[in-house]
């Protein structure tokens, strides 16, 4: 039997981007990146003067991610980008990414515009969904709607996965 599927988000989990600006978190190092979806928001003028987008990582959080016992799928607007850009500085393989249909579309009933299709990706797998932007109203849907084991994890932005979290990541694949 596969393991449980670990849907990943970047900011917010990975990169505790609502941090206060200049004060970096503890145990977290600051990178200046371009991906080709950042440099694209700015059209105007060519690439090398768009500023670089700051990312605090913890390059322990790779090994980490790696101990637990899932299936790690990118689950991020970065979709294939996280590969070239975050799990090289995590010390992450190239992983499987969801690649939105339509990121950032309303959804009718009010919950996160991941939350349906996590439920379709995961195809009836148990999995855990770790994301900064997910509320009770996405948890209610998932347990009404897949037929499989699930946990969401509400992740603070401002302080990014705590050794708390990889405990629950763990204990709940245990279970």
């Amino acid at each position: 039997m596969p393991p449980p599927l670990l849907l990943l988000d970047v900011d917010g989990p990975l990169n505790p981007y609502a941090a206060k600006p200049h004060k970096r978190p503890e145990g977290y190092l600051t990178h200046r990146v371009k991906p080709d979806s950042w440099v694209s928001r700015f059209p105007r003028g060519p690439a090398e003067y768009v500023r670089p987008l700051r990312l605090w990582l913890n390059p322990v959080h790779g090994s980490e991610l790696l101990a637990l016992p899932y299936e790690l799928v990118w689950a991020t607007t970065w979709m294939d980008e996280a590969n070239a850009w975050i799990a090289p500085l995590l010390g992450l393989p190239q992983l499987p990414f969801v690649d939105w249909p339509e990121p950032h579309r309303e959804d009718p009933d009010g919950l996160h515009w991941k939350t349906r299709y996590l439920v379709a990706r995961a195809a009836g797998r148990p999995f855990a969904w770790v994301d900064d932007e997910l509320g009770p109203q996405d948890t209610e849907w998932i347990a009404a709607h897949h037929p499989g084991r699930a946990l969401t994890l509400r992740i603070d932005p401002r302080l990014g996965l705590r050794e708390g979290d990889f405990a629950t990541l763990k204990e709940w694949a245990a279970a």
